[in-house]
């Protein structure tokens, strides 16, 4: 048993016993941690407001032998833009469940938990547009080496007449080896895929609604398949 600092992003929360919780955090240095908050349900609790959702904090943990008691929060980042709009609100969830699902425990992380600080930024500076989640989504994947092929076709590896995208055969495809399953993308997604892959998060512009729904939609599908499992989070946003 021993006292140690770390830093970390909660991911989410939830009851334990008759006034603890359970916090879910992302750590740079030690990858997902399962803590519990002693009393924080308490409405006299002393540090139980910041150990909310996305928020960015300084903690110190006495190691248990199954979970980590958490003894000190200080708050580095509320993010409290983001907080007041829906649609942020809706999209952080999706980022944190999606974070939430390929963290591994005790395994470093700090790629993962920079881009998942850069996109709550973003959220939280009015950067609510469609494409914000899908380009983090795209760089969440690189991060994992699961990234898409949006340059060159995934099945021959060509760079020319790539019109379609085959989830299963990994990205985009050309026009010659369209797999089964493939779909037909508009005129002009495959380079805004490509954009959104490589962009800095808090400069995403999101303009083109027609083209961002589509670049959604097609990235959704290559996150779920991977995840094997159905992007719970995205319900608000589909509403």
């Amino acid at each position: 048993m021993a006292i140690r600092h770390d830093s970390g992003i909660v991911l989410r929360s939830y009851p334990f016993g008759e006034a603890d919780k359970i916090v879910v955090l992302l750590s740079p240095l030690h990858g997902k941690l399962r803590t519990v908050a002693k009393g924080v349900r308490k409405t006299k609790s002393r540090f139980g407001g910041r150990l909310e959702s996305f928020m960015e904090v300084d903690v110190v943990l006495y190691e248990g032998r199954n979970l980590d008691l958490v003894t000190q929060v200080e708050l580095r980042s509320a993010f409290p833009s983001l907080r007041s709009d829906l649609a942020a609100v809706a999209a952080a969830s999706t980022m944190a469940e999606v974070v939430d699902a390929v963290a591994q425990e005790n395994e470093p992380s700090v790629a993962l938990y920079e881009l998942f600080r850069t996109g709550l930024a973003a959220l939280d500076a009015g950067r609510t547009s469609t494409d914000t989640l899908t380009a983090f989504l795209l760089q969440l994947l690189r991060v994992q080496g699961l990234a898409p092929a949006l340059d060159r076709c995934a099945s021959c590896g060509r760079n020319s007449r790539l019109e379609r995208f085959s989830v299963a055969a990994g990205g985009i495809v050309c026009a010659d080896c369209r797999p089964e399953g493939s779909v037909r993308l508009r005129d002009g997604l495959v380079p805004h895929l490509h954009g959104l892959a490589t962009v800095d998060l808090v400069e995403v512009d999101g303009t083109d609604e027609d083209l961002a729904g589509d670049a959604m939609w097609v990235t959704r599908r290559f996150v779920e398949f991977h995840l094997e499992r159905r992007l719970v989070s995205m319900a608000v946003l589909d509403q």
